[in-house]
């Protein structure tokens, strides 16, 4: 077997072979070992050689365990004398061929599994709004980060409970992955629920933090949200942080942070979130609220990141007077990544309300 390349190391006992086992290709295993005998011996190298092919040997009489330890996970069995070096090498060769075939099948369900449950989660992330009014339009927009496009707790929704009033909000569950991704669809839910039954505006992020810290699976996971109900009729906003940026209000091509009081994060310490009162204006107005994924992306090869200021600056370009609401957010998002020279490393979530008279 010396001419087929092959390192061939010998271990009289399964004990032996344990401390040899690591690294190896392939297998090849006597069902009848002093201190294994028959398919225990096959589980055991099965668990302590994961990565490898195993060929297993058998007698004559009992060649129905060969049959039965390919169904165990070996990947063939040969039978003692009836096997010589050319038989035997190219059994090897095609076990570990076999052993490959199957390590990448694995991989690919399980990357198809993932992609399943991150586009289940996706869907809970990011619903459809629920409202009814032409007053105004609502255009959301998501990405995930550079992540291996594995989505993460970014969130918002989109309630609208009474002919004159529309509840939007904005989250970002810290991390990435699935644990995430399904903390943030819980909360999200949580929210909607909450919106729908009508609990005063004043206990619902309250009563949102406490499902937060009920289900997050560490407790050092926060999230900051941005919630805002609008007042249809008489055009004002009330805006409700907890450590998340700023919205912007868009106006006759002027954008403006509103100065809200951030409050701190769900999460970390329990408070009332702070409250800031706006009135929008009657001749048309937009409201974007975004995740920070949006606004941490690098400015060219330094250090300096894009921030609120430089959000702002994208949004009175010159250029950005042509573009339609519809297609506004995925427009920053390119522009984003133009500076930052690539993809941006964070989720991004957009929600861009924007007044029937509005631009």
């Amino acid at each position: 077997m010396g001419g087929q390349g092959v390192d061939l190391l010998v271990a009289t006992s399964l004990s032996e072979a344990r401390q040899r086992v690591m690294g190896v290709d392939c297998v090849l295993l006597d069902l009848g070992l002093p201190d294994a005998q028959g398919l225990d011996g096959l589980r055991q190298v099965l668990e302590m050689a994961s990565g490898a092919a195993v060929c297993v040997l058998t007698g004559r009489s009992d060649e129905h365990l060969g049959i039965v330890a390919v169904a165990e996970g070996a990947q063939d069995y040969l039978v003692k004398g009836q096997v010589d070096g050319v038989l035997l090498t190219r059994a090897l060769r095609y076990a570990v061929e076999r052993k490959r075939a199957d390590e990448n099948a694995r991989r690919l369900r399980e990357v198809e599994l993932r992609q399943a449950e991150s586009a289940r989660l996706e869907r809970g992330l990011l619903p459809q709004p629920l409202m009814t009014t032409d007053v105004v339009a609502v255009h959301t927009f998501y990405r995930p980060g550079r992540h291996a496009a594995l989505i993460g707790g970014d969130f918002y929704d989109v309630v609208q409970t009474r002919p004159d009033r529309l509840d939007l909000i904005v989250g970002d569950v810290c991390g990435h992955g699935v644990d995430e991704a399904a903390l943030g669809v819980e909360l999200r839910v949580a929210w909607r629920a909450l919106i729908l039954a009508g609990v005063p505006d004043d206990e619902v992020l309250p009563a949102l933090e406490q499902v937060l810290i009920s289900e997050r699976h560490a407790g050092h996971v926060f999230t900051s949200v941005c919630s805002i109900a609008i007042d249809l009729t008489h055009n004002r906003a009330t805006i409700r942080s907890a450590g998340h940026p700023p919205p912007l209000l868009l106006h006759h091509g002027t954008a403006t942070p509103v100065a809200t009081r951030t409050g701190l994060l769900l999460g970390v310490a329990p408070r009332q979130p702070a409250t800031t009162n706006i009135p929008l204006p009657h001749d048309g107005w937009s409201l974007l609220l975004y995740t920070d994924g949006l606004i941490e992306g690098h400015i060219g090869q330094g250090d300096d990141r894009l921030e609120v200021d430089g959000l702002v600056d994208l949004l009175t370009e010159p250029a950005t007077v042509a573009v339609p609401a519809t297609t506004l957010p995925a427009w920053l998002v390119s522009r984003a990544e133009e500076l930052n020279d690539g993809p941006l490393a964070d989720d991004v979530a957009m929600l861009l309300v924007t007044h029937a008279n509005g631009n």
